[in-house]
């Protein structure tokens, strides 16, 4: 379904195999408030049209089911790091975009300048979150998403050291103001699934929000 400057989105029963449930369209905050309300988020390249997925299976992290080895406790407990929930979005998200871009040996990053302007709206106004890990004062890693409910839609994550963004998701999970019924990760990832993630159904991931 091509999008026009109506709000609205068509089933998401209607997604293909990959899950592509839509193009076109804008990423206005109303229309991205709607979109992650109805379990569909935008995906897409730089001079691509916008895309929007809502796939199934869909990657999950239960916050219970979170896996915590020995190691990374004795990281997580080792004053080596400090955390902050909020204050440094704008640096969690233009990192994100670069960090990840250098590590992957890409020309490109799916966080496009629209894109990254348009979440820094959906901060503004309350739905987009951070957490940022700093070491020395230096960011060094952090995570963003935005929250819709108890469900928290996990959009990327960097680290600049080891284990920074690992800490960051640990963090958010224990953060004692959130109790998050469910992190959505969207589709699978071999170093999510290590930490406990798991593909459940579109039907049961909608079911949440």
């Amino acid at each position: 379904m091509f999008l026009s400057s109506e709000l609205v989105f068509p089933s998401t029963s209607d997604a293909n195999e990959y899950g592509l449930i839509a193009v076109g369209g804008d990423l206005s905050f109303e229309r991205l408030k709607l979109a992650y309300q109805s379990g569909i988020f935008p995906w897409y390249s730089q001079g691509e049209p916008i895309l929007w997925y809502c796939p199934d299976p869909r990657m999950v992290l239960l916050p219970g089911a979170l896996k915590v080895s020995k190691s990374m406790r004795q990281v997580f407990n080792s004053n080596r790091f400090s955390v902050t929930f909020n204050t440094a979005f704008e640096e969690v998200i233009a990192n994100c975009k670069t960090v990840n871009r250098t590590l992957q040996g890409q020309n490109d990053t799916w966080i496009t300048d629209e894109m990254q302007k348009a979440y820094l709206n959906l901060h503004v106004k309350g739905m987009a979150k951070s957490v940022e890990v700093w070491e020395n004062e230096k960011l060094v890693g952090g995570l963003y998403g935005v929250e819709v409910g108890n469900v928290f839609c996990g959009e990327s994550m960097f680290s600049k050291v080891s284990n920074a963004s690992k800490v960051a998701l640990i963090s958010l999970i224990n953060n004692s103001q959130k109790n998050y019924r469910l992190i959505d990760c969207q589709v699978y990832n071999d170093h999510l699934a290590s930490l406990g993630a798991k593909e459940i159904s579109r039907t049961s991931f909608l079911n949440y929000l």
